[in-house]
């Protein structure tokens, strides 16, 4: 295997569009939210918040609605809306895991490697305990615990060191070009999860956990560096 390869310890997973898709939640709250303040906006525009704190995805709503706020009003509006996003996660369902996450997730753990969840969310552990999933993280690192918002790396470089590995001795999956360039920000190898046009910059992209066997695709990434090909699924 190659040397680098060989010294992978750990794996650190984002929470949304990697783990769960809690953003269908997300946009319920936030539409809520606008319709409030009386107007309106779509699911494509949504997808542009993807990866973004809350504070950062509520400027971005403001922007839409052409609105001004004070902090104190965006501080305020931004707990209503999590507010509500939280009274919906509540009643989230293992079943609601995204497809082949939990065969993949016991297959990383049988083959030794530590895990870690990362995600800007606080509501993280909310959701890792809805869907029974807290059980197989090591370590969990939440918007609690995190003051610096990707693309800044803080996220995944806490993780590592709560994991006790450097950077080069873990893998980050991550869904978001901003959570990508957070992880090689941090000088991680970065595994996309998605569509490999939309995340030009992780190392290798996988369109999802489905059918994929973490020991098999290990050592397809072998071969891949043994030839100097290209990552791909």
């Amino acid at each position: 295997m190659a040397d680098w390869l060989s010294k992978i310890k750990g794996c650190i997973f984002n929470l949304d569009g990697v783990i769960v898709d809690t953003a269908k939640y997300h946009y319920i709250a936030w539409r809520r939210l606008a319709n409030e303040m009386g107007f309106d906006f779509s699911a494509e525009q949504h997808e542009t918040l993807r990866g973004l704190s809350r504070m950062a995805s509520l400027e971005r709503l403001l922007d839409w609605g052409g609105l001004y706020m004070t902090e104190a009003e965006k501080l305020h509006w931004s707990d209503v809306k999590n507010n509500w996003y939280k009274e919906l996660i509540v009643h989230m369902k293992p079943t609601e895991v995204l497809p082949g996450v939990l065969p993949f997730l016991k297959q990383v753990q049988a083959a030794g490697k530590r895990m870690a969840l990362s995600s800007d969310s606080k509501n993280a552990r909310s959701v890792l305990k809805s869907t029974k999933l807290d059980f197989l993280f090591a370590v969990i690192i939440d918007g609690n615990d995190i003051h610096r918002s990707k693309p800044h790396p803080e996220c995944f470089l806490l993780a590592a060191a709560a994991l006790g590995y450097t950077p080069e001795e873990c893998l980050v999956f991550e869904d978001a070009a901003i959570g990508i360039a957070a992880g090689v920000a941090g000088g991680f190898s970065v595994v996309g999860v998605g569509d490999r046009q939309h995340l030009p910059h992780a190392r290798t992209v996988i369109p999802g956990f489905e059918g994929l066997s973490f020991s098999e695709w290990m050592g397809q990434r072998q071969v891949a560096e043994t030839q100097g090909l290209a990552w791909s699924i």
